[in-house]
């Protein structure tokens, strides 16, 4: 795992200092600190800066081909590496390294860019080749590593973070406030967009040409859930098929040269990927969960049974109120955005547990929710469809009392499920039914936006979310689910909530269930069994009563959560809390209406109880004034004082010789 920078001259020559390159570096020296690598040319200015897991001796990027024509820096992993090499060896191939990234490179030179669709991994890719002036880069199938270009004074200027691109004088950030009102609706901005002017996320599943003086953006993996129909399989021939697929997904996701910890949650599905590396491998496995002095949302109990049942040497951060307004601060530096969590925070402590306990690798569970039916929505989803068959029905709303039951801002109120679940209930052809309360949910917290759209958040939506050819073919939860993935897994829970805060602390986090074989099977799966009624995940519960306890893989789904308002209102309420809600910070930033944003801070302070969107404004407000703080207003002073100058190797390919600093 590493991070990856970049500037490309797309009309002429144009020197970069070499200071440039060791700046944008810096910025990201949280993900590789190990050793850094730059080359550089009269058109290009690669960078890298490594976590060396493969080939710990012999990975150091840049990488290049036996002529030295083609070069590469690489951000990731690619765990079919190993079954890769064998037959570009025959094909003539020579390697130097034993490192997966000279894979790529070689798989490049022989398939260009088809060479994504042997990859399988999770990863940013660079590479240049010199022979045709032509710079290629590409994003995994999901997402999970992020990679980020703007174009400025005739340069394409990339990284795996945002502040790499800041860090080039070249750019000057300023917050988008189309991007802002996304965040405010769908928790993130959407892809492509960041929450920053100009600055772009190539989309997962996609890579890009840079060529003579323009940029050409492609998809080589698209999210299909064409529905398998073959009748005379039953489920436990799905069922088998997908045990199989994970166990290897699982297994092939164990392979470095350094220890594999993973995370245990107590729940569904890092307790079953667990459980497989436990009952496949000899070897000792450490891992991490997150403990909240809260009990609303402690888990901490699954976490200990779970640990002890499979003789883990088990390790828990404890987590308080006051834990996440401290952090708070450092978590947005990372995920470089605004958000309506706190559940990056406590993943950031996790995080730095890992490191503590020196690891650079954990085996994680995002992505079966969405692949398999778990969340909520999903489920509201089914109710909502079947309840707007008879619209007028006493009964059928009472359903959503099921899904519930914990949730404080619903309590018992059966007149409040009724009324906010039927807003636009019969409207079942609508691309977004599944989502449009959430969002419209979300929507409200716009009133307390400088700049208000006067849009609907319909028509926010069809400008925002692409919505395929094929999506009406699909069943209603298939359509739901492509929504979840598209507005939700890569722009926060893989970004925000994974990348970067396990990167923050340079850990590595993998993912069986993003396998890119899994999520094909799981998308071609039968509606029935991924949800089955209320039942979520039916499939992937099937696997586990073969691995868990019954109280474990019988367990209703816990959505993970961290505390908000009570993070940042208490007795030792941080100071940056106070200044960046104060009226003269609200109009330095110009992002919030001050009036608006006082009155919340009033109903917080009073100690009356506050509604989820209440929490969530807290949470968004002081996130936007920290981007703002961060990124706008301080960070220059910042850029000057994150340099590398140890352990750099700089190839200057104007003369073809290497020089080590």
């Amino acid at each position: 795992m590493c991070g990856i920078v970049g500037v490309l001259n797309l009309h002429e020559p144009q020197p970069v200092p070499e200071l440039v390159l060791r700046q944008m570096l810096g910025m990201i020296r949280h993900r590789g600190p190990d050793e850094f690598g730059i080359y550089r040319d009269e058109w290009v200015n690669l960078g890298n800066a490594r976590l060396s897991i493969i080939d710990l001796s012999g990975g150091q990027q840049p990488i290049s081909n036996e002529d030295d024509t083609l070069w590469i820096v690489f951000n990731g992993e690619i765990f079919n590496y190993q079954e890769l090499r064998p037959d570009l060896e025959k094909r003539g191939h020579r390697f130097k390294t034993h490192c997966d990234t000279e894979v790529i490179l070689h798989l490049y030179e022989e398939y260009g860019t088809d060479c994504l669709n042997f990859l399988n991994g999770q990863f940013a890719i660079a590479i240049w080749d010199t022979r045709n002036q032509r710079l290629f880069m590409a994003r995994d199938r999901l997402g999970v590593r992020p990679l980020f270009y703007t174009v400025r004074n005739g340069q394409v200027i990339f990284g795996s973070e945002i502040k790499t691109i800041l860090a080039n004088p070249a750019v000057v950030a300023e917050i988008e406030p189309a991007s802002l009102s996304q965040v405010f609706t769908f928790w993130s901005p959407q892809i492509p967009n960041t929450i920053f002017k100009e600055i772009f996320t190539l989309p997962p599943g996609h890579y890009v040409i840079a060529q003579q003086g323009k940029l050409t953006i492609e998809p080589y993996w698209e999210l299909d859930f064409t529905t398998d129909n073959d009748s005379t399989r039953s489920p436990q021939d799905y069922l088998e098929e997908f045990e199989q697929l994970l166990i290897d997904a699982t297994l092939v996701r164990l392979r470095a040269d350094v220890p594999v910890g993973a995370y245990l949650s107590g729940g569904l599905d890092s307790s079953t990927t667990t459980a497989i590396i436990r009952q496949y491998t000899q070897n000792p496995l450490d891992t991490f969960s997150i403990a909240f002095s809260d009990p609303e949302f402690d888990e901490s109990e699954f976490q200990r049974r779970m640990a002890g049942i499979l003789g883990t040497d088990h390790q828990v951060v404890y987590c308080t109120h006051a834990d996440i307004g401290t952090v708070f601060p450092e978590v947005i530096w990372h995920t470089e955005t605004p958000m309506l969590r706190t559940a990056p925070a406590p993943m950031f402590l996790l995080s730095k547990l890992v490191h503590d306990h020196h690891l650079k690798v954990v085996i994680t569970g995002e992505g079966a929710d969405e692949f398999l039916g778990g969340y909520d929505i999903f489920k509201e989803m089914v109710i909502r469809r079947f309840w707007a068959k008879q619209p007028d029905s006493n009964w059928r709303p009472s359903l959503l009392r099921r899904l519930y039951p914990e949730i404080s801002r619903l309590g018992n109120n059966e007149a409040f499920l009724t009324s906010f679940f039927k807003k636009q209930l019969t409207e079942t052809d609508l691309p977004f039914y599944s989502h449009l309360l959430r969002w419209s949910n979300g929507a409200r917290l716009q009133r307390l936006l400088q700049h208000q759209p006067e849009q609907s958040v319909t028509a926010i939506a069809e400008r925002a979310v692409p919505i395929p050819d094929r999506f009406h073919q699909w069943s209603p939860l298939a359509k739901a689910q492509y929504l979840e993935i598209t507005t939700f897994l890569s722009p926060y829970l893989l970004c925000s909530q994974g990348d970067r805060v396990a990167m923050a602390n340079s850990v590595e986090g993998r993912f069986p269930f993003l396998d890119y074989r899994v999520v094909e099977f799981c998308n071609r799966l039968p509606s029935h069994l991924k949800l089955k009624g209320l039942n979520e995940k039916w499939l992937l519960r099937q696997l586990a009563s073969k691995l868990l306890p019954a109280d474990i893989w019988q367990r209703r789904k816990r959505p993970y959560r961290a505390p908000i308002h009570r993070s940042f209102f208490h007795s030792q309420t941080p100071d940056y809390v106070t200044e960046l809600l104060s009226e003269s910070a609200l109009q330095a930033s110009g992002l919030f209406n001050p009036l608006a944003v006082a009155q919340l801070v009033r109903k917080v302070q009073s100690g009356l109880p506050l509604s989820e969107v209440d929490d969530m404004a807290v949470a968004g407000v002081l996130s936007a004034q920290l981007t703002h703080q961060q990124f706008v207003k301080a960070f220059e002073a910042r850029r000057s004082t994150l340099t590398v100058s140890d352990r750099v190797k700089v190839i200057n390919g104007f003369v073809k010789e290497e020089v080590t600093v």
